[in-house]
């Protein structure tokens, strides 16, 4: 059964997971060598040495080298280039289609030995939606209706997973006073999150109750018919870009973005885009169906466990459970930390450490550091090592697998990891001693910020790895 209604939505959420594709490949490529390289933090080979293919396949069972990392990663954003373009939508729809299966396998081949680094829940929904997109794909006929009734699936899974988690979670969600703390505590705050944190505190409340409307309640309202459906999608594609501009959280929204606009409708979207479609529309190839209905299956059954995992009051989020990642559950948040702790990298070139060495301290791209430095916008691109340094002042066991390599690494100046940073306060030569101290950060009120221009005041809590060098023990100071 083909939905003609929705020609021009097919065409948009394709552009849309095209964008995202690509920065996905070159996010991938600009930042795999000290991650996952050869001499990187958690390389690849040591990986699939460990791991079986059955596990986690991925091409990179069959041959890596920094190279070959490198020629995928680029391929699937020339791919996802190609997706941009209107080339496949003049293309056969069996050529159109495998353009879309071959950007599926690449990118997930990075995430199955991306290992701590690629274990966000936003890779995975990439994945499930770039396999949806596959079968969706070709334009030379009317959009198979099934398919986007998954897509519909998926964007239910995403907020009602992250709503219910809520929910089961934190008392201040049930309370709507979790955002008078998570602006000033999520993981990447962005340009505008200062201002986010300093709203009264009945708009935080607002906010809140406005999350839970969007979460709880739209998603049902997906699966009735328009315009009622494409109000609900409108709903949450406003709530994700306000979670767009009040934060930095990779491709999360924009993918959930790209999801919810199908369901909008050509009654919509055709008005504000001047596209038609081909008169007439021709209906799909008797395999193509068939396709479709297979899919259509295999998503049912594969849906069982995280239904079940939706329902039970034991909820995990962001949780796969087959290797490839087809079906998975969501949800974000559902507990929110009150007191940010910042993880704050120094080094020095003192021969040795005494109560008057000089520290100098190193910045990275996005997460804060020097309290002067306002936050700055990166999503959808995304900073790995800055998003997992959010994590270890919650618990060290988040880092303890590459966190002190990452030290290492500064000690040699190795050009990789330091392309990481915004700036090498070692640029001339490596250091002889690096450290790590634990800060308490909280936004600066207007009074402060009108008197220092400060955007955050921060003061030392403690010391996480005592000075270290690329020999001999810690040293104690």
């Amino acid at each position: 059964m083909s939905a003609p209604g929705y020609w021009v939505s097919r065409l948009v959420f394709l552009r849309a997971m095209g964008l995202i594709y690509l920065v996905a490949f070159v996010v991938a490529a600009n930042q795999f060598r000290p991650l996952l390289g050869r001499r990187g933090m958690l390389p690849v080979p040591a990986f699939v040495k460990r791991v079986s293919f059955r596990t986690a396949p991925s091409v990179f069972h069959v041959h890596y080298s920094d190279r070959f990392f490198s020629a995928v990663a680029w391929s699937g954003a020339g791919l996802a280039l190609v997706s941009v373009s209107s080339v496949t939508d003049h293309a056969p729809a069996a050529a159109s289609m495998a353009v879309w299966f071959v950007m599926w396998t690449l990118y997930l081949s990075i995430v199955n030995v991306g290992q701590t680094w690629y274990s966000f829940g936003w890779e995975t929904l990439l994945l499930e939606a770039g396999f949806l997109a596959i079968f969706v794909a070709p334009a030379a006929f009317a959009p198979p209706a099934l398919v986007l009734v998954l897509i519909r699936w998926l964007v239910f899974r995403v907020e009602f997973g992250a709503g219910m988690i809520k929910m089961r979670g934190d008392t201040c969600w049930r309370d709507l006073t979790c955002l008078i703390y998570h602006h000033e505590t999520q993981p990447m705050p962005g340009p505008w999150s200062w201002w986010f944190h300093r709203l009264p505190i009945r708009l935080h409340k607002a906010e809140a109750f406005g999350n839970h409307i969007a979460q709880l309640v739209l998603p049902f309202l997906l699966f009735t018919p328009q315009p009622v459906a494409g109000v609900a999608a409108a709903g949450i594609i406003v709530t994700q870009l306000w979670l767009m501009i009040s934060g930095n959280f990779s491709w999360l929204n924009a993918v959930t973005i790209a999801l919810a606009l199908p369901a909008l409708g050509d009654g919509i979207l055709g008005r504000l885009i001047p596209v038609s479609p081909p008169d007439p529309l021709p209906a799909a190839p008797a395999w193509h169906h068939v396709l479709v209905v297979g899919l259509t299956g295999l998503v049912v059954a594969l849906s069982i466990r995280p239904v079940l995992n939706l329902v039970s009051s034991r909820q995990v989020m962001n949780t796969t459970f087959d290797p490839l990642r087809l079906v998975n559950t969501y949800g974000a948040f559902g507990s929110i930390t009150r007191i940010r702790r910042e993880v704050i990298v120094e080094g020095t070139s003192d021969d040795a450490v005494t109560s008057a060495t000089e520290w100098r301290e190193y910045e990275f791209k996005g997460k804060p550091g020097d309290p002067m430095r306002r936050p700055r916008q990166f999503a959808p691109y995304h900073l790995r090592l800055d998003w997992l340094m959010w994590f270890i002042p919650l618990s060290p066991r988040y880092g303890h697998s590459w966190f002190v390599p990452f030290l290492e690494r500064l000690l040699r100046n190795d050009r990789d990891t330091i392309k990481l940073l915004h700036a090498n306060p070692f640029a001339d030569a490596p250091p002889t001693f690096v450290r790590a101290r634990l800060f308490r950060y909280r936004y600066t009120t207007r009074a402060e910020r009108d008197a220092t221009g400060a955007w955050w005041h921060r003061e030392p809590v403690g010391i996480l790895v005592k000075p270290m060098r690329l020999s001999g023990p810690p040293v104690r100071e």
